[in-house]
């Protein structure tokens, strides 16, 4: 298992939901917790959380999307904190629209946050590891990563892009020669209020996840250095359906309601 002791942990997207769960957990385990989050009273509550209970943990407000904020705030954290051992990149955002009906603006967005982010971040602080030779970086991605729904267009092509991004920086490094590890997380639904509204036709094989519970899956893959974290088990059959013709892959997702889950889709911000 992992020493995280003392270890510098940067967690997107802290402020709330997963993030700040994930930060509580890690802290229990000896990590030093670094967040960034653009919103500052949501990640000042968590700050406060962490440091009632006794733990290190700094804040920064920080857009991921914009990647001179990103290098700013990277050296400022290397400045005050130290080189960065785990770096999570969690933050992400949901239109849960029609294509039709996706502004421009939400559609960059989208990938500004979900996707480039990924980038930056993991751009500002891969150096420092490659010259330890250790390091650990996890990137949440979606089970909508691995199957495209309706009505999530510009969610699941930001998320296919994070697995994909994931899949080749794991490869790079192994190239390379390094030890740094990489964790993608492809979870189905999480009832965080990101997804609210979200509903399930077969909740025996496909539940709306507890935040809770995957926030602890995670923190154990983490901790196993564990290279891929999909949930529920039953998505790992994506990969076998999709050696059906298009049209039953297509008709297997509608069966499962995977294409009629955002049909009640509120959101936090829709």
């Amino acid at each position: 298992m992992k020493d995280l002791t003392n270890a510098v942990t940067l967690i997107t997207g802290g402020g709330l939901g997963l993030g700040r769960l994930m930060a509580l957990k890690l802290a229990k385990r000896g990590a030093k917790i670094v967040l960034w989050d653009i919103n500052k009273p949501n990640m000042d509550r968590v700050l406060d959380e962490l440091q009632l209970a006794g733990h290190q943990a700094h804040g920064y407000v920080v857009d991921v999307g914009d990647r001179k904020q990103v290098y700013e705030a990277a050296d400022k954290v290397r400045a005050e904190v130290g080189d960065v051992d785990l770096l999570i990149n969690n933050a992400g955002i949901v239109s849960g629209r029609p294509l039709l009906d996706l502004p421009d603006e939400k559609i960059e967005a989208t990938f500004r946050v979900n996707s480039l982010a990924l980038f930056w971040c993991t751009k500002a602080f891969l150096g420092p590891m490659i010259e330890k030779n250790a390091g650990h970086i996890v990137n949440i991605a979606s089970a909508a990563g691995l199957v495209g729904s309706a009505n999530m267009s510009d969610y699941s092509a930001s998320k296919f892009a994070a697995v994909g991004f994931n899949e080749s920086l794991r490869n790079e490094l192994k190239k390379m020669g390094t030890k740094i590890v990489t964790t993608v997380v492809c979870p189905f639904y999480i009832d965080t209020g990101m997804f609210e509204g979200v509903k399930t036709k077969v909740p025996s094989l496909l539940p709306i996840m507890q935040e809770d519970d995957v926030a602890n899956k995670i923190v154990s893959a983490i901790m196993k250095d564990k290279e891929q974290l999909i949930l529920p088990p039953f998505v790992n059959i994506v990969p076998l359906a999709r050696a059906l013709p298009v049209s039953l892959f297509d008709a297997t997702n509608t069966f499962f309601g995977i294409n009629n889950a955002m049909d009640e889709f509120k959101g936090r911000g829709k």
